[in-house]
């Protein structure tokens, strides 16, 4: 009898299970790159194997961890002129990789707008690794619901959304919701969404607490136990290119950041849930 994950984990060789997470909001400052590197480098902390992929052509991910001008990247992958084997760059975190982003995806629409199934073209790339030695699969989102966008949600089986405890976030997070929805329809029916974390919680003003209980009353059952409180040092560590638990290991932010990585990884214990994407 095969052996069941929450969210549509599978199993691959040897039974090792392999967990592919998109990181998604359309709102800036929700502390959605903050999450991907964090999250990222505490999973590993964990003795994970974990790849991060920075799809954002910002590539705020990409800078955190100290790569810039790493050539045309990722782009050369979803244009088919390299592997993804042939992105993969090392990262100072031990048991974490990274395929870091270029400033020239902001013009793969373009250069993929006449490919048939263009949306579903890192997937493609993704399944044709040789080895897939990860735990973790964590992508970082563009800002934008685009091309790349869909590429990611395409390619991955759950999605975590981190939302800033502010009430015009929550407005923002229906209708992210609702377009999540529509790819888990048309594009992905394995899609899930795995979880809403809260970030940049200040437990000093009365606002931001009252949103957190109205998120957890909204999507219950949907939102993380831990939460990303307010924290300088972890504005201050993407500045000396090391994730908050490199960078301050004592801080609030390192003890947030590890409690939702261990989480996370409790997840996995859990049967699968209904594969429907909450609406709010």
């Amino acid at each position: 009898m095969k052996k069941k994950y929450i969210c549509g984990y599978e199993n691959v060789k040897k039974g090792k299970k392999m967990r592919t997470i998109a990181i998604v909001n359309q709102k800036g400052g929700s502390g959605k790159t903050t999450t991907a590197v964090n999250l990222a480098a505490t999973l590993a902390e964990q003795s994970k194997r974990v790849l991060l992929i920075d799809l954002d052509p910002q590539g705020s991910a990409s800078l955190w961890f100290g790569f810039k001008d790493k050539g045309k990247g990722l782009y050369e992958v979803l244009t088919d002129e390299k592997s993804l084997e042939e992105v993969l760059v090392e990262t100072k975190v031990e048991g974490l990789q990274m395929i870091p982003a270029s400033p020239l995806l902001a013009g793969v629409e373009k250069a993929l707008a006449n490919d048939v199934g263009a949306e579903k073209s890192l997937k493609s790339k993704f399944e044709g690794l040789k080895h897939k030695p990860w735990d973790y699969v964590l992508i970082d989102c563009p800002p934008t619901l685009g091309i790349l966008s869909l590429n990611a949600l395409s390619l991955v089986d759950e999605v975590l959304v981190p939302v800033e405890t502010h009430v015009m976030a929550l407005h923002g997070l229906v209708q992210l919701l609702k377009t999540i929805s529509l790819v888990q329809q048309r594009l992905n029916p394995t899609l899930q969404l795995t979880g809403i974390l809260a970030c940049r919680v200040d437990f000093r003003t009365k606002h931001s607490p009252e949103v957190l209980s109205q998120l957890r009353t909204r999507f219950e059952g949907k939102v993380y136990k831990n939460v990303i409180r307010e924290n300088i040092k972890l504005a201050e560590a993407p500045l000396h290119m090391k994730p908050i638990i490199q960078y301050d290991p004592h801080s609030h932010g390192s003890a947030d950041y590890r409690g939702l990585a261990k989480e996370v990884i409790e997840q996995e214990s859990r049967l699968p849930s209904d594969t429907k994407i909450p609406e709010g």
